[in-house]
């Protein structure tokens, strides 16, 4: 990769004493929202978004300007990078909800600036006891999908409020009061709605409209709030000032865990809704059981950089892993685009192969991990990519303890469905600590059942276990089980160089996470793309499919139609893939934030000091 040059001296900003005493008062004193909390406008203002700053003291990236600016305000007030990415993850619950929130979970990975070491935290939610292999079975077949989403059969133990617990435990400076604060607050006195929080209320109205709580809530008058009105959420800035209080024992423990476990066993639904909303088995037991997880992540040498990532039962970490070990020994820099796809999407086709038969709950199956990840079996992996034409999908698995140069099993495991509406965030501070974590309720909206009086939607995430066998007669590491935490395909991703922060990135997008943060990756680091033009590049999806799903941008391009020619199948129907934040260090010592700039509505890239001080220089 070529890095980017340091601004010689002369031609970095210098401004008069005054002017940069003037700058601290505005960037360090002015509160993250700047609305009076009194202020009641018919139609709120829009706090801006950017999608990339570039300063120093550190960055925040995420999908949202309120949340963005609010973990800002920690890192400004002398908190650490993992403080901040609790209190952006608290704002995300507020105003991107049926995304994440505290009726879901994570994956956390952190750079420790001091020890050099990378740490992961899984939050992953978990299976009740109740549960067994034929949780969405009936009748001995499979539960439709949508209706096994919108039940209680598919809420798994929430793992977000602990992780955020554990991880300040663990390695963060401030008090998880004082972090939920400011998205108590937010809750308390509202957000500007835009166009992506309407969208997604009116994709979902219909199920909505089934739970009284989640009608009453955001379907008020019974439509979804206008872009641009004032949303509050009273009931869940009640929740995180209980919460605030009881270092989260509330949700394992007290009244509020007994709210979840008796809405998951009794949905709240409408008594005149034609919906079948099957009950869940949760139980307090379930809640208070529930623990965080710390994991060694997993490690790739890449172009001589050293890739983090989250281990199983997140197959992020793996699958990335061995999709980048496959593209080892292919100078992607040198390639023209059209090749430099092929042997993208080939990467990770074979990488899904691998990922569908042997990855699951560490505590359930054994998983190869530690072989998957190994460059030599990559390489058998590799011999099977031909230059000039696309492999067919499913192509079946390799076995990783044995492997044989472009050997490969009787039977393919093709990739079951995953749900897209997950959120991520970026942050990191002034001493070089640097977290990636991707949360999630899994669908848009979760299960669609909201905790009567507690003001947040409970997750979905276990309709990410296989329903039944992918593959008939071959072994599945992702059933269902009891304790057991659901295969996931979340990816926060960080890379070093020569031991310090580089890169740190993650995305939403169910399945499609791998591929997108492979594709940002190879972007960067092997075609030169500043992390920004990275982010925005036009996305494809290969999870060993039939046909590889595409943006519309993608099909446009003029390598489309080589691809085509040499047998890759592109879905019919283009969709939106990801929505990607992260951050980089550069040469010259600042940090790049950088997000979406359209996807999803855009990102919000803020970083502490736009220009570095006269006497830190």
């Amino acid at each position: 990769m070529s890095p980017l040059p340091p601004l010689p001296r002369s031609r970095r900003p210098r401004l008069p004493r005054r002017a940069v005493l003037a700058l601290l008062a505005a960037v360090l004193l002015v509160p993250a929202t700047a609305t009076p909390a009194t202020a009641t406008p018919a139609t709120a203002p829009t706090k801006p978004k950017s999608p990339v700053a570039t300063g120093y003291l550190g960055a925040v990236a995420s999908v949202d300007a309120d949340a963005s600016a609010i973990g800002l305000a920690v890192l400004r007030q002398g908190g650490n990078a993992v403080d901040a990415a609790v209190a952006t993850a608290a704002a995300l619950g507020v105003t991107d909800p049926f995304s994440a929130g505290i009726g879901g979970g994570g994956f956390l990975v952190f750079h420790e600036a001091a020890t050099g070491r990378v740490h992961t935290l899984d939050g992953r939610e978990t299976a009740p006891a109740s549960a067994d292999a034929n949780l969405f079975v009936e009748d001995g077949a499979p539960i439709p999908f949508a209706e096994a989403v919108t039940s209680g059969l598919s809420v798994g133990v929430p793992g977000t409020s602990a992780t955020w617990r554990d991880a300040l435990r663990r390695w963060g400076t401030r008090s998880l009061p004082a972090l939920l604060r400011p998205a108590e607050h937010l809750a308390r006195r509202g957000f500007a709605v835009d166009s992506t929080f309407h969208e997604q209320v009116a994709r979902n109205a219909d199920r909505f409209r089934d739970f009284p709580a989640t009608r009453e809530l955001f379907l008020p008058g019974g439509a979804p709030p206008a872009v641009g009105s004032r949303f509050r959420n009273p009931d869940l800035a009640d929740t995180y000032a209980t919460l605030a209080t009881t270092g989260t024992a509330a949700l394992y423990h007290g009244e509020l865990a007994a709210d979840i476990a008796h809405t998951v066993r009794r949905p709240p639904v409408d008594p005149n809704a034609t919906r079948t909303v099957r009950p869940g088995g949760m139980t307090e037991a379930d809640l208070a059981g529930y623990r965080t997880v710390e994991r060694e992540p997993t490690h790739t040498r890449y172009r001589g950089l050293d890739v983090y990532g989250m281990p199983a039962p997140s197959s992020g970490g793996i699958t990335v892993g061995e999709a980048l070990n496959i593209l080892e020994t292919v100078d992607l820099g040198r390639l023209d685009r059209t090749d430099y796809l092929h042997y993208f999407l080939e990467s990770t086709r074979l990488a899904f192969a691998d990922r569908n038969r042997w990855i699951g709950d560490p505590a359930f199956v054994d998983v190869p991990a530690r072989e998957l990840l190994n460059q030599e079996f990559a390489d058998t992996r590799a011999c099977l990519i031909d230059p000039a034409r696309a492999l067919e999908s499913p192509v079946p698995p390799a076995d990783p303890r044995d492997p044989k140069p472009c050997a490969q099993a009787a039977t393919a495991a093709p990739t079951p469905y995953e749900g897209e509406h997950t959120t991520h965030l970026t942050t990191a501070d002034r001493w070089g600590n640097v977290v990636a974590y991707t949360l999630t309720i899994e669908q848009e909206g979760g299960s669609g059942m909201v905790v009567p009086g507690r003001g947040f939607l409970l997750n979905n995430e276990l309709t990410d276990f296989s329903f039944t066998p992918v593959t008939p007669g071959v072994p599945d590491p992702n059933l269902p089980a009891a304790g057991k935490r659901p295969r996931s395909s979340m990816a926060p991703t960080i890379v070093l160089r020569h031991g310090r922060p580089l890169l740190a990135l993650g995305s939403p997008g169910g399945a499609s996470i791998i591929t997108t943060v492979t594709q940002v990756l190879t972007g960067r680091l092997d075609r030169d793309l500043p992390l920004a033009d990275a982010i925005a590049a036009p996305r494809a999806s290969q999870r060993n499919s039939a046909r590889t799903q595409v943006e519309e941008a993608f099909l446009a391009q003029p390598e489309t139609a080589r691809l085509v020619a040499r047998g890759h199948r592109f879905a019919e129907r283009p969709s939106e893939i990801g929505a990607v934040t992260g951050v980089e260090r550069l040469p010259d010592g600042r940090w790049l934030a950088a997000t979406e700039p359209e996807r999803r509505g855009g990102g919000s890239a803020r970083v502490v000091l736009p220009v570095r001080l006269p006497w830190d220089r």
